[in-house]
């Protein structure tokens, strides 16, 4: 979450991991004032002070994105020092189990990423939604990726998971609208940065490629070959979007989703 006097005034941002920062550096860098939230204080720490470093401001809190009092806890408080709230976005991330067919995959393994994913967006939003709708204004971020729209096999889970969090994004755009809220899906395809970051991603994109019989760089670079523009998305690609997409410049927009697949979807 977000909080300054500039065309941003406070981002709240759940944090993940590699997204997350990027987006949290890009709005820092506008002029907002970033609130890091997440369960892990060493990597919110990390981003913090490199926001810090390059002449920003942020300040961040542990916070366990599933947990709905905590969360709204954390709104209140965002909003008690900045005022407002103008930008959300849930970037957390969790393992999940990708590549196994539906006959040896286990409904825990299943349910688990549609779980996550579409509850722990419901909860930042609603918290965020609450204090955007009293200066009728805001924007609020979720994050996707082209599985959404894929068919199998071995993505059952994360199919679902994903579809779901841009339907919940249109949904949601629609409901807000008329307290001047924004609603946008940030759509992206693999991020190589990311996985080479940490990200839960090189987990999950291992387990995949192994069933493949290929590495991770391997796999990548597949997936590269299969877009129209033959490279997977930057960090900075996604997180310039983000910015662009929460601006008075994208302000007629709202219940989209932002594609940033390389052509790997066409919309």
């Amino acid at each position: 979450m977000y909080s300054h006097t500039s065309p941003f005034t406070s981002f709240h941002n759940l944090v993940g991991g590699a997204i997350g920062g990027a987006v949290a550096r890009a709005f820092a860098r506008e002029g907002a004032k970033v609130f890091l939230a997440g369960r892990t204080l060493t990597k919110l720490d990390a981003i913090a002070s490199e926001i810090s470093a390059a002449g920003g401001v942020a300040e961040i809190a542990q916070v366990d994105a599933l947990d709905e009092r905590a969360v709204e806890e954390h709104a209140d408080a965002v909003v008690a020092k900045a005022g407002s709230i103008d930008i959300a976005l849930n970037a957390i991330g969790i393992y999940h189990v990708q590549g196994t067919p539906i006959s040896e995959l286990s409904l825990e393994d299943y349910a688990l990423p549609i779980t996550v994913y579409t509850q722990t967006n419901f909860i930042t939003a609603k918290a965020a939604a609450r204090h955007m709708a009293r200066k009728s204004s805001g924007v609020i971020l979720t994050l996707s990726t082209p599985v959404s729209q894929m068919p199998g096999p071995g993505y059952m889970g994360h199919s679902v998971a994903c579809a779901g969090v841009e339907a919940f994004s249109r949904h949601l755009a629609g409901e807000l609208a008329p307290n001047g809220i924004r609603v946008i899906c940030l759509r992206s395809h693999m991020i190589p940065e990311a996985e080479a970051m940490g990200s839960h991603t090189r987990n999950v994109f291992r387990s995949v490629a192994e069933l493949n019989g290929v590495t991770n760089e391997e796999l990548m670079a597949g997936a590269a070959a299969g877009t129209l523009l033959k490279r997977l998305p930057t960090l900075a690609n996604v997180a310039d979007t983000a910015v662009f997409m929460a601006s008075e410049q994208a302000g007629a927009m709202t219940g989209t989703v932002a594609n940033l697949t390389s052509g790997f979807i066409l919309d």
